[in-house]
């Protein structure tokens, strides 16, 4: 059980009405990023034209805490209808030229997705949360226009991630699969990550607050959850700085991971299934 003490960080990102602040602004973007960023928002309109609604940033870059050499590109495009195979491989193409052109980033990644899908009833606690609060508008009509406020409740963690116990038999393929260092690096990466913000969505309705700091959700998840702190901690690192150490991995898929799910399901219910 979750032991409930005083969070050792206050609650912060919320407006003073207690919504989440929206977070990130191209005005943060660090120097050496901004020219990654102009690439970006010149080349994305000649992949799609007209039926592109709009393109956003997220991720350390417009929250002006990216790292050269370290940090990568982060995107999000909002399409008039649905994107097909084409377009995702246009995209793939779009991050890898980015990449080798600009030495600043370490990959560039993009979320490409429809306008009503980003809009719909299902998404509006998941994908629509994100667009909202953790995505800054580079190109187009702002969605976050037709969304609602968002308060750091129980509903909210439920949608954006009570899916973990799904995703653990994906992650243990993903393991099995990862035959050299390079990809286990990244493995270790992505999951610490996940995990990480995983466990702060957990305690976020207890905490009241939003922050999308790694070491400050670990902290934070500490202070509920004593006995698995040093777990955060260390996966909070590990997020920024992975390693190759499979037993890394073999302990995230049999141990937290596991642990994570159960007591997410256990406080908040079960992430909505989508078709």
């Amino acid at each position: 059980m979750a032991a409930e003490t005083v969070p050792p960080l206050a609650p912060k990102g919320l407006d003073a009405q207690g919504f989440i602040e929206r977070e990130g602004s191209l005005g943060r973007i660090p120097q050496p990023f901004r020219p990654v960023v102009a690439a970006a928002r010149d080349r994305v309109p000649a992949l799609f034209g007209p039926r592109l609604h709009s393109a956003y940033l997220y991720g350390s870059i417009p929250r002006g805490t990216a790292r050269v050499g370290r940090s990568d590109l982060d995107l999000l495009l909002a399409l008039r209808d649905e994107p097909t195979d084409a377009d995702r491989e246009g995209v793939r193409e779009l991050g890898e030229a980015l990449d080798k052109e600009f030495p600043q980033i370490d990959g560039a990644g993009t979320l490409l997705y429809s306008r009503a899908r980003l809009l719909s009833d299902l998404e509006r606690h998941d994908l629509g949360w994100f667009v909202a609060c953790l995505c800054t508008p580079l190109l187009g009509d702002d969605l976050a226009e037709y969304l609602p406020r968002y308060r750091p409740d129980s509903l909210l963690a439920r949608e954006t991630n009570g899916d973990l116990a799904l995703l653990l038999p994906r992650w243990r393929e993903r393991l099995k699969a990862a035959d050299s260092d390079e990809t286990r690096t990244r493995l270790v990466r992505f999951l610490s990550r996940h995990l990480v913000r995983t466990a702060f969505t957990l305690v976020m309705p207890r905490w009241n607050g939003w922050t999308s700091d790694l070491a400050e959700m670990a902290e934070v998840f500490a202070a509920y959850y004593p006995e698995r702190a040093e777990q955060l901690r260390a996966a909070a690192v590990l997020g920024h700085a992975p390693t190759a150490d499979p037993a890394v991995l073999r302990a995230y898929v049999d141990d937290l991971g596991p642990w994570l799910a159960d007591e997410y399901t256990r406080v908040h219910g079960t992430k909505t299934l989508r078709a």
